[in-house]
């Protein structure tokens, strides 16, 4: 079966067709043994309890539309339940084979491939730590689809019968990171699982979190490595720019994302402008930043109390003489500054401007507001051996792009980092077990 399913043109994701591509997670060039286990079952044989995909119980996490699909990086659900068994029925919207990550409460994640119209047994009695006392009632369970191309369709959830879901209180916080395959995870070892926005979400501990990135796009809304449109216009739609979107409803025809709907972040990360910056997709200095002002300007629209950190760009290492070099003051890196300080200054603070993506327009609220946007400056987290070959974070640059992070939203906005022991990054448990060497 499939493990982690990419398909790429000039480092960066081009995805045009349907099919997967069998690949492989590689650890210093040497392949890692992926052995995930078959979950799938014959429904009826089994005596379950059936909830509907719509179930108050269950809490969706990140962007799903109207017909249950999921959609962008790392997107998933979580509930509570009594019993020993947890089982999903997947819709015909499902990715064939897709890589899924789940767990119960706080242990390890468990890693399988699922397809539409089959019901997988993802929690039974032989599952590990199945029958563990929980320090915190009731068992939980969490689901996350691991690849930023492909999606799954819920269609129903079970549980043993005579037994039942369990609605979890939202977080006390949430995050929201918007950004391209830097932010979804392309190339780590379980891509969305895998990325430092992840990290970041899962890292903060009690916090909801939904990374709407995607693989080169752009910030301006322009074709970039075959996404038809940029940030400052998909962000405001459920689904991303892949075939998938295309074939689901056309490119000109998303389903908007219904802010209203869903509860407000606390928090945005923008990390975007890697693609911009690239001469491919020929856009000016100018032209990205109105486009990363308009995103701004909408989050502040959508998310009125929300803080928006934007950080700046890392675009890789070369090698000079017999050192290496960073490369990353190609990143826009005055502009984005100039941009901020527009946003920080008395001016602009009096009299806010919102973006509204669907109408296009600019609108003044006339209502005052304090500093909400702020610089993270990457410069110096990174090194050239943090890069993997194919231009983007290994799982170490991953992780260490996130633990800085993390400490720059706990000086910054005072947020405690309150995970407890979960496991966030699954198999980067590395160590050298000879003593005498």
């Amino acid at each position: 079966m499939l493990s982690v399913s990419r398909l790429v043109l000039a480092g960066l994701a081009v995805l045009s067709g349907s099919g997967f591509v069998k690949s492989t997670i590689l650890q210093n060039g040497q392949v890692r043994i992926t052995d995930f286990k078959n979950t799938t079952v014959d429904r009826t044989s089994l005596s379950l309890k059936t909830y509907p995909r719509n179930a108050t119980e269950i809490s969706y996490q990140g962007r799903w539309d109207s017909n249950f699909v999921s959609w962008w990086s790392a997107p998933g659900l979580k509930f509570g339940y009594t019993g020993s068994q947890v089982g999903i029925t997947f819709g015909p919207s499902t990715s064939p084979g897709v890589l899924i990550g789940y767990r119960i409460s706080g242990l390890d994640w468990q890693f399988t491939n699922v397809t539409g119209g089959q019901t997988h047994l993802l929690v039974g009695p032989e599952t590990p730590g199945v029958d563990l006392t929980a320090p915190v009632s009731p068992t939980t369970f969490e689901m996350r689809v691991t690849n930023w191309a492909y999606g799954v369709q819920i269609e129903s959830v079970h549980v043993g019968d005579g037994q039942k879901l369990i609605k979890l209180p939202d977080a006390s916080r949430r995050i929201e990171v918007i950004g391209d395959s830097l932010a979804a995870g392309m190339y780590t070892s379980y891509e969305g699982l895998s990325s430092w926005a992840y990290g970041v979400g899962a890292g903060l501990g009690n916090t909801d979190y939904s990374i709407t990135a995607y693989p080169g796009i752009c910030a301006a809304d322009q074709d970039c490595w075959g996404n038809p449109r940029g940030q400052v216009h998909q962000w405001f739609y459920t689904s991303d720019t892949s075939w998938r979107a295309a074939e689901a409803h056309g490119t000109d025809n998303p389903e908007p994302w219904d802010f209203s709907k869903h509860p407000a972040a606390d928090l945005v990360i923008i990390n975007i402008g890697t693609n911009d910056q690239n001469s491919h997709n020929n856009v000016s200095a100018p032209v990205y930043i109105d486009a990363l002002t308009k995103i701004v300007q909408g989050v502040h629209g959508k998310y009125p109390n929300a803080q928006v950190i934007v950080m700046s760009l890392w675009l890789g290492f070369s090698q000079t003489g017999n050192t290496y070099a960073s490369v990353s003051s190609k990143g826009f890196v005055n502009e984005v500054r100039d941009m901020i300080k527009m946003f920080n200054s008395d001016e602009y603070l009096s009299n806010p401007v919102v973006y509204d993506g669907a109408s296009k327009k600019l609108s003044q609220t006339n209502k005052k507001t304090r500093p909400f946007v702020h610089l993270f400056n990457t410069t110096g987290i990174l090194q050239h051996n943090d890069i993997a070959p194919q231009w983007h974070p290994s799982d170490v640059g991953a992780i260490k792009v996130a633990s800085h992070l993390l400490q720059f939203i706990k000086l910054t906005f005072g947020w405690e980092l309150e995970a407890t022991g979960p496991e966030v990054f699954h198999e980067t448990l590395y160590w050298n077990d000879e003593p005498n060497y």
